[in-house]
């Protein structure tokens, strides 16, 4: 050990590198450029903080916005507040895109409000798997009748990906049927604006009118939010503009907040692993495009082979032609290039027409008809919606 030295030390870039993860959860005066969607949310839940029914919401808004983040901590705020009047306020987060199924999502539900409430609950059984979804809300009534709770709100992120609206309706009509004399709420999030068109006509009746809709952050807001986790890291340690153009990028490229955070964590990193006594804007340059390759990786990383194959072929032709669209015989002539290369059988022509039509679907590339010259008639060109270098990189990992 002497020899290697320390193979723990981690260097003085961070004090509190929670600050800068994805995932934590700051004090809501951290929380900025959300004033509004805090006070609405306030609203929704103010007669939860004194025993009476919380409102049931609907928030919409791209990925990053901060529509879980405002949640979570206005219903933990609210939590609080309600002990200091002397009520039992309890909530359950459901990230349907971990729990997508009815039964799933209801054993979360039941989990979350068992260890939240803690003492006595935290006895209650339940089990992982061999019940029905009504079965797991049934455990969620007694568990809320048990401990005499007075209010719950459930939230349920990324709603859309629920199978169906069960869950919900149940929640909408617990007290109503008499399941349970607590008043209970959802808070229901989604990044796709039409989710309310996909309910049934009974549950949306039961649900109030209450929507919010989250816009992306510009570059002003990022800025305020990243300053309010500069603590994350050592005292001196950021250079001068890392800040600014952390959050000029993010807001250039997404407006998203977590990835913006997650860019600053990262450019931490770097400047940790070099031992560097700065994070510096080189170390912003580089996370970035860090975060690019692995945003593209996470995107191409269920395609086939061949659909890797074909996007290789795209970036080989940009990096060595001049211009950036290219025809489909052109992308076919390298795609059989390269899968001979590694002993692959390649598809047809009309296949790879067709793959190249489904990633410019799905935002990989763009596709569009063209007139060539005399003679020529119309054909199609293909292009990336990233650079080549950032589309290889991703692949060969």
């Amino acid at each position: 050990m002497s020899e290697r030295g320390d193979i723990f030390e981690t260097g003085d870039i961070f004090r509190d590198r929670k600050l800068v993860r994805v995932g934590h959860v700051p004090d809501i005066d951290r929380v900025v450029g959300r004033d509004g969607e805090i006070d609405a949310m306030g609203s929704a839940l103010a007669p939860a903080v004194r025993g009476g029914p919380p409102e049931t919401t609907i928030i919409y808004g791209k990925t990053g916005t901060g529509k879980s983040l405002v949640t979570r901590c206005v219903t933990r705020e609210a939590r609080r507040r309600a002990e200091e009047n002397g009520y039992i306020f309890a909530y359950s987060y459901v990230d349907c895109s971990d729990y997508g199924t009815e039964a799933q999502a209801s054993r979360q539900m039941a989990r979350g409000l068992r260890d939240g409430l803690g003492n006595s609950a935290e006895e209650q059984s339940i089990p992982r798997k061999g019940i029905g979804a009504a079965d797991y809300r049934d455990i969620t009534w007694e568990l809320l009748e048990k401990e005499r709770v007075d209010a719950f709100v459930v939230i349920l992120d990324e709603i859309d990906k629920l199978d169906g609206d069960a869950l919900l309706r149940s929640l909408s009509r617990a007290r109503e049927s008499g399941k349970a004399d607590t008043f209970i709420g959802a808070v229901c999030i989604s990044n796709k604006i039409a989710y309310r068109e996909r309910l049934s006509e009974r549950v949306d009746s039961s649900l109030q009118d209450n929507e919010l809709v989250f816009d992306p952050y510009d570059a002003t807001q990022l800025e305020a939010i990243l300053n309010r986790r500069r603590d994350a890291f050592a005292d001196g340690v950021l250079g001068d503009g890392v800040i600014s153009k952390t959050a000029a990028l993010a807001a250039r490229e997404h407006g998203d907040a977590r990835k913006a955070i997650d860019m600053l964590y990262e450019a931490g990193r770097l400047a940790e692993k070099e031992r560097a006594d700065h994070v510096t804007e080189k170390h912003v340059d580089v996370a970035l495009k860090r975060a690019e390759i692995n945003r593209f990786q996470k995107l191409v990383s269920g395609q086939t082979a061949h659909v890797k194959h074909i996007l290789r072929a795209l970036a080989l032709l940009t990096e060595q032609r001049d211009g950036d669209k290219f025809r489909t015989a052109e992308v076919y002539d390298t795609y059989e290039k390269i899968a001979g290369q590694v002993g692959a059988t390649p598809l047809s022509y009309d296949r790879v027409q067709r793959l190249l039509k489904e990633q410019a679907f799905l935002g990989v590339t763009e596709s569009e008809h063209t007139g060539g010259g005399h003679g020529e008639g119309s054909y199609r060109v293909h292009r990336l919606l990233r650079s080549p270098e950032i589309v290889t990189k991703a692949l060969d990992r």
